[in-house]
This record gives C-alpha cells, sequence and structure tokens, in this order.
C-alpha cells in the first residue's frame, strides 16, 4: 500500500492494500524498538477471507509508535500463517481513524490521554461544539473556556496533549517524506520521539550510531538525496566509521592504519577532501570516543574496549591459584573405569589442569581426543564437588559458536550444549544479549568447543555476561580457519605463551591409522606425502583436469546417493566459477533430486528448488531454532495462494515465505566456513588452480579434518601442495596476543 499522511485523523490512499479496522485490544509482546505482537478486535475489513474475524479478535503483529484502547485503526498488510503460533494479520502501516460521531468523539476525550476531563465535561465540549470540537481543540482553545465547567487550565491540557498526539504522526510523515520507510520512520520516532526533528536536521547520520538495523547505506543514501554535501563533516566522519567496520568485517583486523583509512575514504565519499579535513574528522571521532588511537593503530571504539576486557579478565584468571584437588588421581582413576579408556599423559595434564585453573585453553588436532577430554572434565567436576546431575547443569555450561557444533557436542557428550548466543540471550532485533554485564548467569565453569571460530566481539559479549570468578576452559584447534567475524583470538592466545594451554600431541585410537588426519598433519607440516593416497579406502585422490572434476563429483555422488544426506557432503572454496559450489549444486541436484511431475519446485533467481532437495540455512533464526549452518530437506512447496517452502531440520520443520527465501540454499555442496563446527562420514573437495586465492592452508586444512570415515580429492596435486604452503591469508592485525605479553597501552 502506498499513502501519504496529512494530518492525524487523515488518510490519503492511493493504492488500497487488504484491512482490517477496529479497535486494539491488548500486546502480547512489545520491545523497546516498537514491534508489537498483539490482539486486535475486527469491526471490518475489505477482504474475503478476513470475513470470518468480524466481531472477533485476531493476533497481529508489526512495528507501531503507539496504540490506546480508544482509537479506531485501519491496520493494513496481509494474513498470514505462523506454524507456531497459527493465523496472524501482518501490518504494513496502519491509520487511526478520525473519531466524526458525537459519541466517538466523547469516547476518545474520555479515554485517558486527557486527565481531568470526565464524562460530563467531554459531553459539554462536543454538545458545544459538535464535529468541529477537535479542530477547536487544536487551533481555537481559548473557545473551550466558554464551555461550562471547562477551566483554562482544562483547555491547556486538551490543547497540549493533542498537539503532541498530533505531532507524533506529523513526524512519521516527516520521515517518510525524507525517504524512510514506514518500519524505519516507527523505529527513528520510537528512539528520539519529539527530539526527531531536531536530530536528523542536526545530524541525520546519528541514527547509524543510535538505532541497530539502520546503517550508512541507507542513511547517506536518503541524505544525499536530501542535499546533504558529500564532504559534509557528519558524513565524512560517519564514512570512516563505515570503512573501518567493513573492513574489520571483511578481513578480520582489529585496527587500521591512517593511509589505509584515507585510500579507502574518497571511493566512499565519491569525492576528495583535503587532509586537512580528513585529520579534522579523525580528532572530532576521537574526542567524541568513536575511535581509540593508539600509535599508527586505529580502532573503533567498541573493538578496542573488547581487546582490553579479554586480555584483563583472561590474564586475572589465569594468574589466579590452582585449586587444592585432593584425591583428584582417585577420582580420574573411578573415570577411566567408568568410561572403560585408559588417558595419555597429554590428556591427563588437561583434565586436571581444567579442574585446578581458573583459566585453560585446550588445543589438538584431529584425533587427538578433545571431545574425550570434554566428557572427563565434566564429569571429573561433578565427581568432585559431589553433585547431583540436576544440579551440575545449573553450575556448568558446555558452549559453541553454531548450532551445528553445539549439537554435536551434545551428541558426544550426552550433556546439553548451547550455541553461545542462545546461552546469552540474544535479542536479533536489537542485535543485544540480554545476559550481560548488568545481568550475569549465574554458571560457574564455562567449557568452549571450536574457540577457533569465536570471534573478539563474541568473546567480549560471553566475558562480560559471566561472573568475574567464573571458570573458563577453551577447547580448539588453532591451525583451523579463524573466526568468520573480526580478530582471531584463540591463535593470539596461544602464541602470546602467556597463559597456560595444554597441547594434546597424542593420536588417539583410530587417528594413528587413518590416512586422513595423516593428511591434515602433512597440511599442517607444509608437506604433502603422495604415497598416502588411494592406499586404503579413507582416502581417495583422483587427478584430472578442470574440465572433469565435476564430472568425478558426480560419479562419486552416485554411489552414496542412499546415503543419510547428513553423512555426505561436497566442501568447495568458492560459489563462482566452473566448479564453483553453485555449478556442482546444480549437477549433483539432476543427480539426487531430478525433476519429477511428483515434486513441486520453485525457482528462485536462477535456482530451482524442489520438494526433497538438501538445502543450508545461511542466518540466525532464533525464533524458528534454526542458525546459520544447519542444513534440512525441503518437506514441502506451496505454490498457491501464497507461495511458502518448508524445511525440515531434524523435524523441526521452519516456513519461509518469498520474505525470506534468501535465508538459505541448496547444500549438496556448501563452502567450507559453512563446514566448520560439522563433521561428516563421506567428504569430497575438489582443489583446483582456478580457486586461486582460496587456497591456503587453513581453508583446506579446515576442510579435510570435517571428514570422518572417507574423503575424496578432486582435480590438482600440484593446487593441493600449494595451499598447504599458502599461509599468507592467515595473517590478521590484531592485538590482543601484544597487550598480554607487553601490557594494555
Amino acid at each position: 500500500m502506498y499513502y501519504i499522511l496529512k494530518s492525524v485523523f487523515r488518510l490519503e490512499v492511493i493504492d488500497i492494500s487488504t484491512y482490517i479496522k477496529g479497535t486494539y485490544s491488548r500486546s502480547i509482546y512489545e520491545s523497546n524498538t516498537g514491534y508489537i505482537i498483539g490482539i486486535f478486535k475486527v469491526r471490518d475489513t475489505n477482504d474475503e477471507k478476513l470475513s470470518d474475524y468480524i466481531g472477533r479478535s485476531i493476533t497481529f503483529t508489526g512495528y507501531f509508535h503507539e496504540l490506546n484502547n480508544t482509537d479506531i485503526y485501519m491496520f493494513y498488510g496481509e494474513l498470514v500463517h505462523h506454524d507456531k503460533y497459527g493465523e496472524q494479520f501482518q501490518v504494513n502501516s496502519y491509520e487511526r481513524c478520525k473519531p466524526e460521531e458525537k459519541d466517538s468523539i466523547i469516547e476518545f476525550l474520555t479515554g485517558g490521554l486527557f486527565k481531568g476531563i470526565g464524562k460530563k465535561k467531554a459531553e459539554n465540549i462536543v454538545n458545544a461544539f459538535g464535529k468541529d470540537t477537535l479542530n477547536v481543540i487544536l487551533k481555537k482553545p481559548e473557545d473551550l473556556i466558554l464551555v461550562q465547567g471547562i477551566t483554562k487550565k482544562n483547555a491547556n491540557l486538551l490543547h497540549d496533549k493533542l498537539k503532541e498526539y498530533e505531532s507524533s504522526y506529523e513526524t512519521i510523515i516527516y520521515l517518510t517524506d525524507k525517504g524512510f520507510s514506514t518500519r524505519d520512520a516507527m523505529l527513528i520516532y520510537n528512539t528520539y520521539k519529539n527530539k526527531t526533528k531536531d536530530i536528523i536536521e542536526e545530524n541525520i547520520y546519528r541514527l547509524i550510531k543510535d538505532i541497530y538495523d539502520i546503517g550508512f547505506k541507507k542513511v547517506d543514501v536518503i541524505a544525499l538525496r536530501n542535499g546533504i554535501p558529500k564532504d559534509d563533516i557528519n558524513r565524512v566522519k560517519s564514512s570512516i566509521i563505515y570503512i573501518m567496520n567493513e573492513v574489520s568485517n571483511t578481513y578480520g583486523d582489529s585496527y587500521y592504519s591512517k593511509k589505509d583509512l584515507a585510500i579507502l575514504l574518497p571511493r566512499v565519499l565519491g569525492v576528495s577532501i583535503e587532509e586537512s579535513e580528513f585529520n579534522s574528522a579523525i580528532k572530532e571521532l576521537e574526542l567524541d570516543l568513536d575511535i581509540v588511537i593508539k600509535s599508527d593503530r586505529y580502532y573503533l571504539r567498541d573493538m578496542y574496549d573488547a581487546e582490553c576486557n579479554i586480555v584483563k579478565r583472561l590474564r586475572m584468571l589465569n594468574n589466579n591459584k590452582e585449586l587444592p584437588a585432593k584425591k583428584i588421581d582417585e577420582t580420574i582413576n573411578d573415570l577411566e573405569e567408568f568410561f572403560d579408556i585408559k588417558y595419555n599423559k597429554d590428556q591427563l595434564e588437561a583434565i586436571k589442569k581444567a579442574y585446578k585453573r581458573d583459566f585453560l585453553i585446550i588445543t589438538g588436532g584431529p584425533g587427538t581426543g578433545k571431545t574425550t577430554i570434554m566428557k572427563a572434565i565434566v564429569e571429573l567436576y561433578r565427581m568432585m564437588n559431589k553433585l547431583p546431575y540436576e544440579k551440575l547443569t545449573k553450575q556448568i555450561a558446555l558452549l559453541a559458536p553454531t548450532g551445528r557444533a553445539a549439537k554435536r557436542i551434545s551428541e558426544a557428550t550426552l550433556f546439553n550444549a548451547s550455541t553461545i548466543h542462545r546461552f546469552l540471550k540474544w535479542n536479533k532485533e536489537n542485535n543485544k544479549f540480554q545476559v550481560n554485564e548488568y545481568n550475569k548467569s549465574k554458571v560457574e565453569f564455562v567449557i568452549i568447543d571450536e574457540s577457533s571460530m569465536i570471534d573478539t566481539y563474541l568473546l567480549d559479549a560471553l566475558i562480560k555476561g559471566l561472573s568475574s570468578s567464573c571458570k573458563i576452559v577453551m577447547i580448539g584447534d588453532d591451525h583451523q580457519l579463524p573466526s568468520v567475524g573480526p580478530g582471531q583470538v584463540l591463535h593470539d592466545l596461544i602464541e602470546s605463551k602467556m597463559l597456560e594451554v595444554v597441547e594434546l600431541k597424542e593420536l588417539y585410537r583410530q587417528g594413528k591409522d587413518s590416512n586422513i588426519i595423516s593428511l591434515a598433519y602433512d597440511i599442517r607440516n607444509k608437506s604433502i606425502n603422495k604415497d598416502i593416497f588411494n592406499v586404503d579406502d579413507d582416502l581417495t585422490f583422483i587427478e584430472c583436469p578442470d574440465s572433469e572434476v565435476i564430472d568425478n563429483i558426480c560419479e562419486i555422488a552416485t554411489t552414496y546417493i542412499d546415503l543419510n544426506y547428513r553423512n555426505f557432503q561436497i566442501l568447495a572454496p568458492m560459489y563462482k566459477g566452473l566448479n564453483g559450489i553453485d555449478e556442482i549444486n546444480n549437477r549433483v541436484q539432476t543427480i539426487y533430486n531430478p525433476k519429477s511431475k511428483d515434486k513441486k519446485e520453485n525457482k528462485i533467481g536462477e535456482v530451482t528448488f524442489r520438494e526433497n532437495d538438501k538445502v543450508i540455512q545461511l542466518t540466525n533464526m532464533p525464533d524458528d531454532n534454526v542458525y546459520n549452518g544447519d542444513i534440512g530437506l525441503i518437506n514441502r512447496i506451496n505454490l498457491s495462494p501464497k507461495k511458502e517452502i518448508y524445511i525440515d531440520f531434524d523435524s523441526n520443520i521452519v516456513k519461509y515465505t518469498p520474505a525470506n527465501f534468501i535465508n538459505f540454499r541448496l547444500a549438496y555442496s556448501i563452502s567450507i566456513h559453512k563446514s566448520q563446527g560439522s563433521e561428516f562420514d563421506v567428504v569430497v573437495i575438489p582443489i583446483v588452480k582456478g580457486y586461486n586465492k582460496m587456497l591456503y592452508q587453513k581453508l583446506i586444512y579446515t576442510a579435510v579434518t570435517r571428514a570422518k570415515k572417507r574423503l575424496y580429492i578432486i582435480g590438482d596435486i600440484k593446487a593441493l601442495d600449494k595451499a598447504s604452503k599458502n599461509t599468507n591469508s592467515d595473517i590478521r592485525k590484531t592485538t590482543i596476543m601484544k597487550y598480554l605479553i607487553e601490557g594494555i597501552e
């Protein structure tokens, strides 16, 4: 629907969409950004499907700057079906209807907005001015004093409150006229209220800092459209912050040089500025505490604070005295008998130190028993503290960066594990954690697996949400890919040599005879032993030209067509190109899920999705209990009356509509980054020279270590050798290691 608000009580409709008319009853949920789930009593509608709700209540969702029980509203939007909550009316825009009848105006005046105006006074006013009552209150409040029982104080109250009431709608008009969507206008108004216009006029770029989900690009387009000069100082400052965030998220760096910023700035501004203007912007950002400058290192304030907080907390925990532990050796002997296992020297050291110390890092490659250690640490803690299992779950938390990794830990340890985001109660609407420095968790011991995947901001948030006395054990393989987000936390902590680290070196059980694990260690050592290929069934290398790689992938895929979809996975470094993920998915789909009259399909962009297709989730959707990296099957596709795709994630069926079709893609082949934290029985990896810069050690090492039983590598042996020797892509500019060694500047 497209519309222009004319005043508090009038709406000019240009293109009418589905509406429901009625009264707001109550809220079920309200966020501080103005998002509301509530109950609406329907009086009228223009949609036949909603006619059954006339005289009844319906659940609604949407963004609002205020609702009350007095006014009559028009909600514009669509009827949607939520798998968990049933039918809901999704509101895209709304208006308050003008009370025109005398009774409606009386009801409005006595609805609680105007204190001191009872029914008798309201009736007297309406009897005097009739349908023109509201205009009189706004434009000639002095006339109200002529009405019996109305004092000057009453008249001023009525005028001021109604003007404030009208002003909120005028502000929404102002924002939409500027170019903001209705949703964004609501977010902005709910943040600034009556200060909105002043803030926008003074510095529209302030929105980026104050309101999550309103980013630089959106604000910049609107600012330029409304006449902001390209070299406006506020635009320059905001562009610098935007560059720092983008570089951080793209390359993982924690800081930047002044030269880097100066080179990138004209590309964002679209105009060159004088060095003095650039220096002035930098100085203002520093004075405003938006950035921190140390020598020639330029940090975002949040990043600098995060690195410092991590260093302070972990150094403090690391320096705490060891806990005395009588009978720990006897208890570990009982553990070995309980689990029917014999721990090696490194494992025993890790288990003991995890109990005695307040901070410990346990690192090791594949096959060294990291998961085995985790089980032992949890059980030792329970036995030494004589805890029942019910109490243990309240004192200890097993965490991982991704949902897949958390699920794998739970299956391996038989102890409930959680993602860090879920543990911290992440609110996706404002990107904040409800467990934080002001509302800390009560757990006493945290064990974090797959720690190489944790970025600086996430570890900082976790530390803030834990009490200062909470024990922390980090477990991970530093040779795997670093976090997608900024930083290289595990690497910096280990390489500093300032914290307690136990490295598991001895291969455990089947690892001793695994060619897959041998290859992984060859990659770490930058030397590929070609003799381990094609000796046993677990490791196969098929050398072929680039043009034949996908043919070979398809041939292998055919042999595993009956294997559970969770146990067979193709991993590739990049999406585009002759042997990219997109092309592999197109070809393998024809093998695993060919076109059939029995299967509905829906084309999204260039990709056709069919019922029973294997897909991967690309974003976190905590309300639906589905997370980035989760793999599932398309359960069914509805094409009418509305397009809907239902995906089954391990019996959790999630509905997708066109608005969130971008949240999944085919998953016969997935990126190596997306596979981190997961394991598969059979893995196929194409390795070709055409992958260019994506051929580097940590990426290939991570891919190889995803395979549990069988690994196929297809392509060019020279490309594999090149990747094992290339460590250039591992370098990130961070200072956690520096601050641990030298102290915080």
